[in-house]
């Protein structure tokens, strides 16, 4: 194998890669021997055409493609050894030349980790953030569990109205046609989620149990293809109403809540947690500003292919996040009228400051020489190995060195936090 590098514009790279014809060769063999057992021809037994009669009939680009994916496999983790960039997306590929007898020859297009120019990264000034606890927050908490603690009562004497779930069958038409995933049966819906399209939910209110009635709705422009910007009636029945019934405030709710006995003990507690969380909050607040500032205080510039892989990474982790709710991604976008490609517009701002903050906290690890010793890896690994229910030991015989080199690196990064946030001014 042998390899040439073009540095292009804006942190991008072209690795040229040349494989010799033997190689090629080879790959073509092992692909034909995988399929000849697949393949039936006319006056052969099964398995037992020859390469050179189905080149012959067939040409030999019916080999190519498996023999062009073996070589790439095979040589594409060696060009990225042998060329020492940090290389930070998957590749784009182009084949440059696969013929028969020559050496097959491919590009790969790649982003490569940007370099970091620091600005000011210590005294950072910062607003004083507000961690009071006030009254009006405790009641708002305890109103939180009351609702936690609630119970659906059904109702039967009054039309829906909103907080209600409501159980309803709909069908939705478009110009007279269902279309496809518009219909429901006993679907259990709360009025005011806004988890329906449109104005669906504001329509259902003032509607009684047994009744039957048109619910009229546009699609968002932006809604999945064939329904955007269109107007739609949902037939729908309404079949139930059940209204949210809350526990009174005593002293034997606090007892059926907590650990306490009375009321005002249980509020006195909430108040001390509330600060617990207002404190946390505050400190990742202060964070992000520093970060931000230290952002704007450098240079740098993003390929955008490595934005490209931020985005979807962060819908993998939203899809991950909604399939404990029970929804998949597909039925989120359905019932949002959001779409894919419109959420990955929205995370580009996010996905681009995430990469930023990560790499200047990098740098900042390495300007100041950050060191991981081994006692704080392994505190780390106890955390994870806690964390997947794992037994620590077993964890770290299972962790190569580039996932320790990792682990160490994100250590080496949080304590640049730290750093850069002890250093911060508060006004």
């Amino acid at each position: 194998m042998s390899l040439t590098v073009e540095n292009l514009e804006k942190n991008m790279a072209k690795l040229t890669i040349t494989v010799p014809a033997a190689d090629f060769v080879e790959g073509v063999r092992d692909s034909y021997n995988k399929q000849r057992g697949k393949i039936t021809v006319p006056g052969f037994r099964k398995g037992k055409v020859p390469q050179v009669y189905l080149e012959k009939v067939y040409g030999p680009e019916m080999f190519y493609e498996d023999a062009a994916n073996s070589c790439m496999e095979n040589s594409y983790p060696d060009a990225l050894d042998e060329c020492g960039l940090d290389v930070v997306s998957r590749p784009e590929i182009e084949i440059v030349q696969m013929e028969k007898g020559k050496d097959f020859i491919y590009s790969a297009t790649v982003a490569v980790k940007p370099e970091v120019t620091l600005g000011d990264y210590k005294g950072i000034e910062v607003d004083k953030i507000d961690i009071e606890v006030t009254d009006e927050d405790v009641q708002e908490e305890l109103l939180n569990v009351q609702k936690q603690n609630s119970r659906a009562v059904p109702v039967e004497d009054r039309p829906a109205r909103m907080d209600d779930e409501v159980n309803i069958d709909f069908e939705g038409f478009v110009d007279g046609v269902a279309f496809e995933g518009g219909k429901g049966e006993n679907y259990q819906l709360t009025l005011g989620s806004h988890s329906f399209v449109d104005t669906f939910e504001e329509q259902v209110v003032g509607k009684n149990i047994g009744e039957e009635f048109d619910v009229n709705v546009t699609f968002p422009e932006e809604y999945e293809a064939g329904l955007a910007g269109k107007d739609a009636v949902f037939k729908c029945k309404l079949n139930g109403i059940k209204e949210t019934e809350l526990p009174e405030l005593d002293d034997d709710f606090a007892e059926d809540v907590s650990e306490f006995d009375t009321l005002d003990e249980y509020k006195e507690d909430l108040k001390a947690t509330l600060r617990a969380k207002k404190e946390k909050e505050a400190k990742y607040e202060k964070e992000g500003k520093v970060i931000d500032k230290i952002i704007e205080n450098s240079a740098m510039e993003i390929p955008d292919p490595m934005i490209e892989t931020q985005k979807e990474q962060m819908l993998q982790e939203f899809a991950q996040r909604i399939s404990y709710q029970g929804l998949s991604v597909e039925q989120y976008f359905q019932f949002t009228g959001m779409t894919k490609e419109k959420f990955l517009e929205n995370a580009a701002p996010e996905a681009e400051r995430r990469i930023k903050s990560r790499l200047v906290l990098e740098a900042i690890a390495k300007t100041e020489d950050i060191q991981v010793s081994d006692e704080e890896f392994t505190e780390e690994l106890n955390k994870m190995a806690e964390a997947y229910q794992m037994d620590s030991e077993q964890l770290k015989d299972m962790v190569n060195d580039a996932e320790k080199d990792a682990i160490k690196l994100d250590i080496a990064v949080q304590k640049a936090v730290d750093l850069v946030c002890d250093a911060a001014i508060e006004k």
